[in-house]
């Protein structure tokens, strides 16, 4: 039996080798400040002997952590709408904390939004109005709800609700219901646009997208108000938008230059720069075209490094455009390929990995489907740098006798690698698993024997289902 080293059985419960049984034992942890695993509640497939198990744990973080998984079915975590916590409640109506942008999460029926949306406790409700994965649908019939927090949230589906829903939220009672509502709606009413203009909190962005009579446009250019904002607003005047492209700020200049009516020539003949900090989510008219392939040909194609930038978030890029972005000199735009498409080219994502390193480059390296695997090995593995060596686990010709060199790394981050590898011999393999800095990786190796798993389990104190100590069976969950 080996020694035991407390990170190893965060490493098994996220072995996807892990045996029902012991998943089960592991779940049963209770009493004492014991909770099972995040990385054990959080599994993908969990079999429904281990959802029931969850359901009934009397941990209220532990039935937390699984309300806001973003591997569990919305129907699984649905079953704690009537948890006796609310911060369970509020944990399963917010929903999973996602980091990856193309992790997409399912929401949570509408009847139970429902539910949540009319619970007794405020941190409930609060939570499902911040919620950024509720579904249109519900969103929109929110509209005539009885709180005006929901209604002023409904105003997120503006475009899809109907127009006499879109009155009565103009006519809303409560103030801060009109005012979201008419922030959508000015952008097609200038005498919506012009009421905004009065109010300090609305002004800078009824600017910003709203529909200007010429009167206002003269007297906000006059004033100098949120001139960055103005700039790029799309019903300014043409004769305006010139004045503007010469203004003494290079940020309304700079916002003058991303104008979606400029042709190429008249764009770069405005005076700017652009800062690799300078964020190309500001560019609206691209950001809400990132499916539309007109948008994305022009802003792909222009020479305005922002544009560009912009439309490397999409992760709709035709084949021709994304070829042209990946070889733009531009490290941002480097990085939004290796975030947003799932066919950014191997020398783009080799780029971003040697360029950045750290944790963003290994979570590239690991998640990424066209990060490159064949021939690492013969490329990386007598690398200087350490961070590069770690490449070479990744691919499937590196033998054993490599994996098992590679685990004696100077580099943590490459001995973990090896430690995780399947290939890892076996006895280096339960080394690792009682080494401190390796034992979780080695706990997570799916070639790791099951008796090895249990050993990890037995020496953490997780006893066998049916004894006592450390260990509450299933059954009526506590508050």
């Amino acid at each position: 039996m080996v020694a035991f080293h407390a990170s190893a059985l965060d490493g098994v419960a996220r072995n996807p080798a892990l045996p029902t049984p012991l998943l089960l034992r592991l779940l049963a942890v209770a009493g004492d400040g014991g909770r099972p695993p995040r990385d054990a509640l959080q599994r993908a497939g969990l079999p429904e002997s281990a959802v029931v198990a969850i359901l009934a744990h009397p941990d209220p973080g532990a039935r937390s952590d699984f309300a806001m998984s973003a591997r569990a079915e919305p129907a699984q975590r649905a079953r704690l709408a009537d948890d006796p916590s609310p911060r369970v409640r509020a944990a399963l109506a917010y929903g999973p904390e996602v980091y990856d942008p193309r992790t997409e999460v399912a929401p949570l029926p509408d009847a139970v939004c429902a539910r949540l949306l009319d619970d007794p406790v405020p941190s409930v409700r609060t939570a499902l109005l911040e919620s950024p994965h509720l579904p249109p649908s519900f969103v929109a019939s929110m509209a005539a709800h009885h709180s005006a927090a929901a209604r002023r949230e409904a105003v997120r589906a503006w475009e899809i609700l109907p127009p006499d829903a879109r009155s009565a939220l103009l006519a809303d009672p409560d103030p801060e219901v009109r005012r979201a509502a008419a922030l959508r709606e000015c952008r097609r009413d200038a005498r919506v646009t012009a009421g905004l203009l009065r109010d300090p909190e609305s002004a800078a962005e009824a600017l910003r997208r709203g529909l200007l009579a010429r009167a206002d446009a003269e007297r906000c250019v006059a004033a100098r108000t949120h001139l960055p904002a103005l700039a790029g607003n799309p019903s300014l005047p043409p004769d305006l938008v010139e004045r503007l492209a010469v203004d003494p700020d290079e940020a309304v200049r700079r916002a003058v230059s991303l104008r979606p009516e400029l042709d190429e020539a008249r764009r770069m003949a405005v005076d700017f720069t652009a800062e690799d900090a300078d964020r190309a989510h500001d560019v609206r008219w691209v950001r809400d075209g990132l499916a539309d392939p007109g948008v994305l040909r022009r802003a792909a194609t222009s020479a305005h490094p922002l544009l560009r930038r912009a439309a490397a978030q999409s992760p709709h890029l035709p084949p021709d455009l994304l070829r042209l972005l990946a070889r733009v000199e531009d490290p941002v735009v480097d990085n939004h390929l290796g975030i947003h498409h799932p066919d950014t080219p191997e020398e783009v994502l080799l780029r971003v990995f040697a360029r950045l390193g750290g944790t963003f480059s290994a979570w590239m390296a690991e998640t990424h489907p066209r990060f490159p695997r064949e021939g690492l090995a013969a490329r990386y593995a007598d690398h200087p740098d350490g961070h590069h060596r770690r490449l070479a686990v990744r691919d499937p010709a590196a033998t054993p006798a490599l994996i098992e060199r590679l685990s004696h790394d100077p580099v943590l981050w490459t001995r973990q690698a090896a430690a995780r590898d399947p290939r890892l011999p076996l006895h280096r393999l339960r080394e690792a698993l009682r080494t401190p800095e390796l034992a979780s990786s080695a706990g997570a190796n799916p070639a790791l024997p099951e008796e090895e798993m249990a050993a990890v389990l037995d020496r953490a104190g997780v006893h066998r289902l049916g004894h006592t100590a450390g260990v509450t069976s299933p059954g009526r969950a506590r508050p």
